[in-house]
């Protein structure tokens, strides 16, 4: 038996380093080569306990039923409201910012020029110096949006006199808040508070909340996922372009708009200010997806995450079954296409609530739809459907309502699972801007990143040691 194994052609699986593989191959051989990782990156304790979670019938079943309610969620764009009058919990000194919690001394540039910002425009301080001084007092309570019902993009922040869209999801009731898209350059996200940012916020106060609120309550309210739906056909992902997105949100909101009986000037202010930024459906699909997201928190057991976010100091993960807690790592510098003039250098950490459409299944997710995204955030348009394919390995399955042509209009992957991001090494991609490390220069790049493996690793192992016995 031993001659017949020395005398035949070698043919050899390899399952680890290609260098194994390379040697079979130069000695005449034939491997074939896997594409094996080591469960969660080699983390023995994050691999025992992912181990200790898979093929569990009661996980299974509570994943099956957090997987429905964030299927079934239905996101209705209702109205705008005062975000002080309107977020769960929110104090009239009370400032949210994006990802997980943080200290005021430990927060990066962009998030505290917005707070100063925030402070200025309302009235808490009349300058830079006072509101550093305000901000420094612990007068001030910080606290992360998702904390309220709430998500925002960049450094995140809202302030009680902001004006926010209000999001209900029809199925189980929940409201979710977003603040309205400023445009792009100077803007308070990337934490610029001059002049012409305050007055702008002012305006967006008085005048655009006035107007989108009118029309909203004309027409009872919008279906956000039909949206974006329609979105993903015309070349979106509903994350970085929002190009089709805001076409059909203005052409939805105009004619109720008109017929509101509103000052003419201020209504043509407010779509023109719509129709010059594309980015503006940005914070309404995040609102969205917080709502679909959030039916499906706390289900007791379940391995579904139901929240990425960044703060520009960490990246954090919530879990459905792991009730308040936040998994943390250090957030990642993006290494992606710069603007001319800045580099990895000038960069600060990732950053923003906007990772939750990832978390819904869009964004990076369902870059597959969005060939057009590539020029903006690196690769081609085969790397995007392909990333949009590695996404099925990781999630609990597909929604059928948000379809990706190139992928034969099959669902978008959704409902990341811990256990399979850390027992396959498969890390949820996301793409996103890029902030300057500075406040108020804005935003300097775009690209694609990945969640650390860090986050999974702590949550399946803190949901394994917090696992229900049965």
């Amino acid at each position: 038996m031993s001659s017949d194994l020395f005398n035949s052609d070698l043919s050899v699986v390899n399952v680890g380093l290609d260098s194994f593989a390379d040697a079979i191959d130069g000695a005449g051989g034939q491997a074939v080569r896997t594409d094996w990782r080591p469960p969660a990156g080699g983390d023995g304790s994050a691999g025992r306990a992912v181990a200790a979670l898979i093929n569990d019938a009661q996980i299974d079943a509570a994943n099956e039923t957090a997987f429905a309610k964030y299927l079934a969620a239905q996101p209705i764009l209702e109205g705008v409201g005062r975000a002080g009058d309107c977020l769960p919990g929110m104090g009239e000194r009370t400032i949210t910012h994006s990802g997980p919690p943080v200290a005021w001394e430990d927060m990066c540039g962009p998030v505290k020029g917005a707070i100063i910002g925030a402070i200025i425009y309302e009235g808490w301080a009349a300058d830079e110096a006072v509101a550093k001084s305000l901000a420094d007092s612990g007068e001030v309570t910080f606290a992360p949006c998702h904390h309220h019902s709430a998500v925002g993009p960049m450094a995140g922040i809202i302030s009680p006199s902001m004006p926010v869209w209000i999001v209900k999801n029809s199925d189980a009731g929940n409201m979710s808040y977003c603040t309205l898209n400023e445009g792009l350059g100077r803007v308070l996200r990337f934490g610029a508070f001059d002049a012409e940012v305050l007055e702008r916020l002012n305006w967006m106060q008085d005048v655009l909340a006035r107007v989108m609120g009118a029309a909203l309550e004309g027409l009872g309210g919008i279906d956000i996922k039909t949206i974006m739906a329609q979105a993903l056909h015309m070349g979106d992902e509903v994350h970085n372009r929002n190009a089709a997105a805001t076409s059909l949100l203005i052409k939805a909101l105009i004619p109720p708009a008109l017929r509101s009986g509103l000052d003419q000037a201020e209504i043509a202010a407010a779509i023109e200010f719509m129709a010059g930024n594309d980015h503006f459906f940005l914070n309404i699909s995040m609102g969205g997806c917080k709502s679909m997201l959030d039916a499906a928190h706390g289900v007791a057991g379940s391995t579904m995450v139901t929240a990425m976010s960044r703060n520009g100091v960490e990246f954090g993960i919530r879990v459905s079954g792991a009730g308040d807690e936040w998994f943390t790592a250090e957030a990642p510098v993006v290494d992606g296409l710069y603007f001319p003039g800045y580099s990895m250098a000038d960069a600060a950490p990732d950053l923003g609530d906007s990772a939750i459409t990832e978390t819904a299944g869009l964004g990076g997710f369902a870059m597959a739809a969005s060939p057009a995204i590539v020029q903006f955030v690196g690769g081609t348009p085969a790397d995007a459907i392909l990333r949009s394919r590695e996404m099925q390995q990781i999630t609990l399955g597909r929604n059928a309502a948000l379809t990706l042509p190139a992928l034969n209009f099959g669902g978008t992957a959704a409902g990341i699972d811990v256990r399979q991001v850390a027992d396959q090494s498969v890390l949820p991609i996301i793409n996103t801007g890029i902030a300057h490390k500075e406040a108020g220069i804005g935003q300097i790049g775009a690209g694609i990143t990945r969640a650390p493996m860090e986050c999974f690793a702590k949550a399946v192992r803190w949901l394994a040691d917090n696992k229900a016995p049965g």
